[in-house]
């Protein structure tokens, strides 16, 4: 027996007869996509759209040439991947959100226009009402077989797209943000528990088997009440802390089989039951994953948009019709316009009830961003192709619309809405340092909008090109203080990585504006009493090293988990102003399991909290945990 025949034979007669080309073009072209978007500078281009019509392109010269057989290899990747789409927009659904938008009290028609949760869900519907209109327009151009699953097609959301917009703006912890980003996620949420169900009543008719999908629903509804009782216990928490790294990777394991058993499930009951349960295994992650989510969502997303993802979109693009648009007929062009024109429509008119709170602008730019769309219109679509309900050549025409969609709606938000640091309320970075950009970054990261004040040309280029806020002006001039419009609410940081500049920035800061809010560095006794004749804050280098070495040597493990959970865990203040909190003890309110209460400040007063300390109004509290505690903290404290 020869060593292949023997490996062949040990290995469970795996056979090495498997053509792994197909494959290695596919993540060939996944890999150079965003290297060419990177030296092209088409950084801001979707890489989903880029992976489409690579995609296209690829399949027409090089996969159009392979046999049925070495394709097959492709198609389970493919539809991996299309799981995997559904289950990270799940996971990406903050729970803990929508959750704190329940209303809690009696409704007026004011407080139900600031609920995000109940503007959600009316906006949801007023969309699937007028994209039911508007097929019914579109079929007096051509034939659709099914106007209701048409227009679960059209109504469509792509959160996805949506949240990235908003954060890179500053805007997901506004008001508006929070508006748009709940909004989305009801929409993909309604669209996918509608898509299955009437994808399993097309195929099969209502049978009795309908009700699996209630018995899938019930399922996940166990999992959840299980979940809450085990992620409490002493012995799972330290088990799971073991074996999440190295060769162990419990989580992604155990993320993996979630995903298997609701996939397999779905399959039970119906191969088109698939959406829902990928969906709703994300979103049973989401509840539990606060603590770890970042590290988590990294591995996820390695996994996921690292691999299986893009194969997903390359063959939506190497499967993609074009003959349908060789032929261009008036009518297909007028069906196209129409198409496009009607996408836009049921998104603009529901975005009107944002109006009142936000003007009439801003919530139209909120309708022209919720017009994003692309994974759930694709998958949606091309589950419509297999099943008959729509044509080869008009699931074509969505992925065209959807790609359109996905590229012009942020670029129109941004036109419509554009961002103006200078009218709000900011931090001031005065220079553009490695110390202020990085500063810049991490304000970012917690949602505040920064400004740096940069008065070198090539400097303020070079961060500009970072995606930063930046102002080119020279700090030692009043006026640019005016052109910035300073207020006095806004921090100020003197960075410029010259002591004496800054002690002279800070001077006229003080002087000639009386501002109060200045931070900047010392490094010597010296600087230290200047800053403290004009009474500004600053930061003691000297002692900071100090402290931080002594952290390292005495409480290594602390230091390095707080510094390593930058993403995760961050310090917030918040003034108590809810009347419902006046005079209760901390152990009668019911906080966020990832936050914790370390510090009250009332008057000049500092105290350590603890179960039976009473809060009271004006009362400043500071707290730590994840972004998500921090928004259920407001919501109940502000």
């Amino acid at each position: 027996m020869d060593i292949l025949n023997f490996y062949s034979w040990s290995l469970l007669n795996i056979s090495f007869d498997f053509n792994y080309l197909p494959i290695l073009i596919v993540v060939a072209t996944a890999w150079f996509i965003p290297i060419v978007l990177s030296l092209l500078k088409f950084d801001k281009l979707p890489t989903v759209i880029a992976e489409i019509i690579a995609g296209f392109i690829v399949g027409k010269i090089i996969i159009v040439n392979f046999n049925t057989v070495s394709l097959s290899s492709l198609e389970p990747l493919a539809l991996s991947g299309f799981i995997f789409l559904l289950f990270l927009g799940g996971l990406g659904i903050d729970t803990d959100q929508i959750a704190a938008a329940l209303p809690r009290r009696k409704l007026s028609f004011s407080a139900y226009l600031k609920n995000p949760l109940l503007v959600g869900i009316t906006f949801y519907f007023i969309s699937l009402f007028l994209s039911y209109l508007g097929t019914l327009l579109l079929s007096r151009y051509i034939e659709i077989n099914n106007l209701w699953y048409f227009a679960l097609i059209m109504v469509t959301t792509s959160v996805g797209i949506i949240l990235p917009i908003l954060k890179n703006r500053s805007e997901n912890n506004t008001r508006f943000g929070q508006m748009v980003i709940t909004a989305a996620a009801i929409a993909d949420i309604f669209s996918i528990v509608l898509f299955s169900v009437t994808a399993f009543v097309l195929k099969n008719g209502f049978k009795f088997e309908l009700l699996y999908i209630i018995g899938l629903i019930a399922v996940f509804y166990i999992f959840y009440r299980i979940g809450l009782r085990i992620i409490q216990k002493p012995l799972f928490k330290k088990m799971l802390y073991q074996l999440s790294h190295a060769a162990s990777q419990i989580q992604i394991r155990g993320t993996l089989l979630i995903i298997l058993i609701f996939v397999v499930l779905s399959q039970f009951i119906g191969s088109e039951i698939m959406l829902l349960g990928a969906f709703l295994s994300g979103l049973l992650l989401s509840i539990f994953s606060h603590k770890g989510r970042s590290i988590l969502l990294i591995k996820l997303d390695g996994i996921g948009y690292g691999f299986f993802i893009p194969v997903f979109f390359i063959m939506i693009g190497a499967q993609f019709d074009i003959s349908a648009f060789y032929n261009i007929d008036f009518e297909l062009v007028i069906f196209l316009v129409v198409l496009g024109v009607i996408l836009v429509l049921i998104k603009l008119i529901p975005s009107l009830l944002w109006a009142r709170l936000f003007g009439i602008r801003k919530a139209l730019a909120g309708g022209i961003l919720m017009s994003s769309r692309l994974g759930l219109m694709i998958a949606a679509a091309k589950i419509g192709m297999d099943m008959g309900i729509i044509d080869s050549s008009i699931n074509s025409c969505f992925i065209l619309m959807a790609v359109f969609a996905c590229f012009f709606s942020p670029l129109l938000y941004n036109l419509i809405n554009p961002v103006n640091i200078l009218k709000g309320n900011k931090i001031v970075i005065i220079g553009g340092s490695s110390v202020g950009v990085l500063l810049a970054r991490r304000l970012k990261m917690h949602g505040k909008a920064s400004l740096i004040l940069e008065s070198d040309k090539d400097r303020y280029l070079d961060i500009s090109s970072k995606g930063l806020n930046v102002y080119f002006g020279n700090a030692l001039v009043r006026s640019t203080y005016e052109e910035i419009n300073l207020k006095s609410d806004d921090y100020v940081v003197v960075l410029t990585g010259n002591e004496r500049k800054d002690i002279v920035i800070s001077n006229l800061l003080r002087n000639e504006f009386y501002h109060e809010k200045i931070v900047t560095k010392a490094s010597n006794i010296k600087n230290e009493l200047k800053l403290k004749s004009i009474n500004v804050e600053y930061l003691d280098i000297t002692r900071i090293v100090a402290a931080t070495i002594e952290n390292i040597i005495c409480c290594p493990t602390a230091y390095k988990t707080l510094i390593d959970t930058f993403d995760n865990f961050s310090l917030e203040e918040i003034r108590i102003k809810n009347k419902n909190i006046n005079g209760k003890a901390i152990k009668d309110i019911p906080l966020h399991n990832d936050g914790s209460l370390i510090l009250i400040r009332r008057n000049n007063n500092l105290s350590i909290p603890h179960g039976d300390s009473v809060l009271k109004i004006g009362d400043l509290i500071t707290v730590l945990g994840t972004e998500s505690a921090h928004v259920n903290f407001r919501a109940q404290f502000n």
